[in-house]
């Protein structure tokens, strides 16, 4: 009788890792090599086959840091193998786990892809690469004598995140030449099925009763079963003896699963992250690479579905690899290549904004319609930083129903309640949406995952299954064929979930069928962690929103330079651009959470885009203008300022007059609305708005800190509470001087230096701030603050389409845990009857603090990150010269906040001619915001006209085109008609519920 538990687990694991492993492969036979290093960047496979190679060898050493290397190899089956189960085995010296190492991609001497080659995953099928070989799966049958030739693209990409220590590998710039390689096995080997086959029963039998109470008698008899299994092993024979030994455990891994068991919904995954410890070409070979697994896997496995999403790495392997496009498109076809996520890639969903988070989806449905024919139902979003309330309502609008993540699992301090249910944004729309409960999109179909699925599950009662995205990610690989041996063995077990490999409609359809009634949760889905992602790489930011803000303008004059009949429309740039900003909004990029060369390419590629659309707004608005001597003033934002019509041009109204004083106690600045002081030490020490009579401030405010930033784990992702401890405030002032109404601060500190312009615009309630860091600090943290004399319950703060409320106090640990938080051009706080706004240009960090004195007297602190520098991934992150605007709004409701967010994201131009432009568009209602004037995306002519109501009230306001209008009606996001609308007296009625979107297209 079985009474020791631990013995027969230490027996398990010696004979199973020392002597039944080793021998699932049987006799082997070496391949010569040839090899051929590229002298650069990676070439196509054309030049590589074309290329001259020389002799290489097994203890080789290779590859440089990101470089290239093609092999070689060939042979011949030997005689005595006829008829038997082979493969090549290669082994380039991996490490580091699939998608982290050296990675490989083999190729027939035609340049066919066969399959990539990565850490547990090093076979090469005889299919393709040799005269014999019957198919591509392990059950290849060699035939003697057969000749062997294939071809392996090899990458070395260096390990960066060894130990989280700074390193100069994350740049090919700053990378040594070394290798870091060494070629371990080059074998054509005999396989020993039945010997893999007994490997994946007994890994199957033993986890399981890893995971199982020691109370329950299935443990018992799982161990048993085990027990008697390896006695059945003949060590002398392992390959002869592998049948009879699972026979003695086939009769236990036979038993049914309860029927009560929860049901697992395994979808075959590869989370490949566009750029993150590599860069943007290096995971163009990723996804090759992992194409070519999963079609081949699925080749061989006809129940086997794999859910790819990231439109944008489809359309790499068209444009990139039209050989693995081909599969790719004929896997699709046939059910098992499954296009998921709707989005161009898997963004950031906190800091892109409105226009940019609804055409990461235009862009991605849109290719998986027009590529497939595929209308994608759901949001496949497993690994970003957060979700912003904002999304609800963009999913539903582009016709997708589903939402599903499993980041949220890694929250510091509290566990999210549920695994299924309804997310509710801040318009009241509601997304069926799930989180797989194993707590991973990275699974491996084990019985410690599928154990914890089904313990882990928040929603018993209610739903009664989760789905488990399956294969090796981040870096890609995919699925493996010993993971589908798993799920099969998984299918119906006693003891375990019951799993079932499928597509995900499947799951979402069952569930949502079975939970219809799942609770529902308003708001943000706040990561408690990565809150530093809205800081580091500062420039990488700044190129997101000035790119914004560049392609809304574009768009705008460009259509009313159509629509008056002075010059095309710049469809195909305009498209490239929108898709390299979208490509640079993925979710390592934009949080500022990748290598040095990552954001060296973004800052490049922003530079670039930035250049494109000056010229494309300064063409258009030119040809607006006309040709004449006269000063006309273009307003993009949808506001009307300084006496020009929102979205149009013409004669600005005069300024009134600044003045500034100097006195003892500083510096006084006055522009008839507000008095501010900047004393000696030049912070801002006294607002006055002049109007409400009232001191704004409640302490020195424009404040610059400095915090130690030494995160306890995640460099550039983290930023810890404790971070606060520590602050020094920058007092020391090297000079003050005053030009023309503004104020110069100089300032050193460490090993940086700041400069700051403080002043007063004429005609507005508010304070700008314009800050020049030549900043070379390490490990810290930069922030201004600005202390209120406003006792807010809760902050504002912008997101997609409108703003979302945050408590200010910390009641519960949900609260306390949002220490750092996200707005995009505005953050607003208010008291009954009064409240003010920071606004800013690109940043996105912020903090919000209340606080109250023994007297009861009430302020709220709002802090902007303006710097980050982190040593990890990328040790020079945001190191050298910035900008950044910001401003003090006083006297501001949000309507104020939202107005002067865009006034300083889209300023004024002014352009020398000779008449002004009536807008494209009017609304009579200032809640209503005009987010977008385009032509349709399908270039008929047809104008659209994106609107929303931005206020957090309901709204009626009448859009009236600026041009000829035949009919118009309310469309999707991706422009396809929803309800019809009328057009009375030129123009369209519409109520909008609070910070609703609606969507116009008008024939002309």
């Amino acid at each position: 009788m079985l009474t020791d538990r631990s013995l027969v687990e230490n027996r398990l694991y010696r004979t199973l890792e020392q002597r039944i492993r080793p021998h699932i492969y049987g006799a082997t036979a070496a391949l010569d090599i040839q090899v051929w290093h590229v002298p650069g960047e990676p070439v196509p496979v054309e030049d590589a086959l074309a290329a001259t190679y020389t002799k290489a060898a097994v203890g080789d050493t290779w590859g440089p840091p990101w470089g290239t290397s093609w092999f070689r190899f060939h042979g011949s089956v030997p005689a005595d193998w006829d008829g038997k189960p082979a493969e090549a085995v290669i082994d380039l010296g991996f490490g580091g786990g699939p998608g982290f190492s050296a990675e490989g991609l083999a190729y027939t001497p035609e340049g066919e892809p066969i399959k990539g080659l990565s850490p547990r995953n090093m076979y090469v099928p005889l299919g393709g690469i040799s005269s014999g070989g019957l198919s591509s799966d392990t059950a290849a049958r060699a035939r003697g004598g057969a000749a062997i030739d294939f071809y392996v693209e090899a990458a070395s990409n260096p390990n960066i995140l060894d130990r989280f220590q700074p390193t100069q590998l994350g740049d090919v710039e700053t990378a040594p030449d070394e290798p870091l390689f060494e070629v371990r096995k080059a074998d054509l080997a005999l396989v020993n099925q039945e010997v893999w086959q007994l490997v994946l029963d007994l890994e199957v039998a033993a986890g399981l009763a890893n995971e199982l109470e020691e109370s329950l008698p299935r443990k018992w008899e799982l161990l048993t079963a085990i027990d008697r299994t390896l006695d059945a092993v003949d060590l002398d024979d392992v390959p002869g003896s592998a049948a009879t030994a699972r026979a003695v455990l086939a009769p236990v891994l036979a038993k049914p699963a309860y029927a009560s068991a929860h049901h697992v919904h395994a979808v075959g995954h590869a989370h490949i992250d566009s750029a993150w410890l590599w860069p943007l070409r290096e995971t163009v070979r990723k996804v090759a690479r992992t194409v070519s697994n999963v079609t081949a896997l699925a080749a061989d496995n006809p129940g086997f579905v794999f859910a790819f999403s990231s439109a944008q790495q489809h359309a790499w392997m068209k444009e990139h690899h039209p050989k693995v496009w081909r599969r790719l498109k004929d896997a699709v076809a046939a059910g098992q290549i499954i296009p998921v996520g709707s989005m161009w890639v898997e963004s950031d969903t906190n800091m892109p904004g409105s226009e940019a988070m609804a055409r990461q989806f235009t862009y991605g449905k849109r290719f998986f319609l027009d590529e497939y024919g595929i209308d994608t139902p759901e949001v496949w979003l497993p690994d970003s930083f957060g979700y912003s309330p904002g999304l609800p309502q963009i999913v539903k609008l582009t016709g997708t129903k589903w939402f599903l993540t499993q980041k949220i699992s890694w929250n510091q301090t509290n566990k999210f309640p549920h695994h299924t249910f309804w997310w509710e944004g801040i318009d009241g729309t509601r997304v069926f949406t799930h989180f797989p409960s194993a707590d991973t999109y990275n699974g491996m179909v084990t019985a410690k995952e599928l154990v914890y699925a089904q313990q882990n599950y928040q929603d018993k009662g209610g739903g009664t299954r989760s789905l488990l995205p399956f294969g090796y990610g981040d870096g890609g690989g995919g699925p493996t064929r010993e993971m589908l041996g798993n799920a099969e063995r998984f299918a119906d077990l006693e003891g375990a979930p019951t799993v079932q490999v499928e597509p995900p409609v499947k799951f979402f359809e069952a569930a949502h069928e079975e939970y219809a009634d799942a609770p529902v949760w308003r708001g943000e889905l706040y990561l408690e962690l990565h809150r530093a992602t809205y800081t580091s790489q500062a420039k990488t930011k700044q190129g997101n929103r000035r790119s914004e803000s560049l392609l809304r303008e574009a768009e705008i004059w460009s259509t009313a330079a159509l629509l008056a009949g002075v010059a095309d429309y710049p469809y195909d740039e305009l498209d490239r651009i929108w898709k390299a900003v979208l490509l640079n909004q993925f979710h390592d990029i934009l949080p500022g959470s990748s290598i040095h060369w990552v954001h060296r390419e973004a800052e490049a590629t922003y530079a670039k885009l930035a250049v494109e659309l000056e010229s494309l707004i300064a063409a258009a608005q030119q040809a607006l203008a006309g040709q004449g001597s006269q000063p006309i003033v273009f307003n993009a934002a949808p506001h009307a300022r300084d006496g020009v019509a929102a979205l149009g041009a013409g004669t600005p109204a005069p300024g009134s007059a600044v003045s500034v004083s100097a006195g003892s106690a500083g510096y006084v600045l006055d522009n008839g609305l507000v008095t501010a002081v900047v004393d000696p030490c030049g912070l801002l020490t006294s607002v006055v708005d002049q109007a409400a009579g009232r001191e704004v401030l409640a302490g020195p405010a424009n404040l610059l800190q400095l915090h130690v930033d030494t995160p306890n784990m995640w460099d550039a992702w983290d930023v810890d509470k404790f971070y606060r401890n520590v602050v020094t405030d920058l007092t020391d002032v090297d000079s003050i001087t005053e030009a023309d109404g503004v104020l110069t601060i100089t300032r050193s500190f460490g090993s940086s230096t700041v400069q700051q312009k403080v002043s007063l615009p004429a005609g507005a309630k508010r304070v700008d701030v314009e800050t020049r860091v030549d900043w070379h600090e390490k490990e810290k943290f930069l922030k201004v603050s600005f202390p209120l004399a406003i006792a807010a319950e809760r902050s504002a703060a912008e997101t997609q389409f409108g703003h979302h409320f945050r408590p200010t106090h910390t009641n519960t640990s949900w609260e306390t845990a949002k220490f750092e938080i996200c707005a995009h051009r505005f953050l607003h706080v208010e008291e009954p009857g009064y409240g003010a706004a920071v606004v800013n240009d690109s940043t996105y960090g912020h903090d919000v603090s209340r606080h109250a004195d023994e007297d009861g007297n009430i302020s709220t602190t709002v802090r902007l990150s303006l710097l980050r520098a982190p040593l990890c991934p990328d040790p020079v992150t945001d190191q050298g010269e910035h900008v950044l605007r910001y401003a003090l709004v006083v006297g501001a409701d949000v309507a104020d906040a939202a107005a002067e967010g865009f006034r300083i994201n889209q300023p004024a131009r002014t352009v020398t001619g000779a008449k002004g432009v009536e807008p494209a568009v009017t609304v009579d209602d200032p809640a209503v915001i005009v987010s977008a004037v385009k032509p349709a995306d399908d270039r008929t002519g047809d104008i659209v006209v994106r609107v929303y109501e931005s206020r957090g009230g309901r709204a009626s306001a009448r859009v009236v085109p600026g041009f000829e209008a035949t009919s118009v009606v309310e469309t999707d996001l991706l422009e396809r008609e929803t309800a019809k609308r009328d057009l009375t007296g030129g123009g369209v009625e519409l109520a909008l519920r609070p910070f609703e979107i609606v969507t116009l297209r008008f024939t002309r």
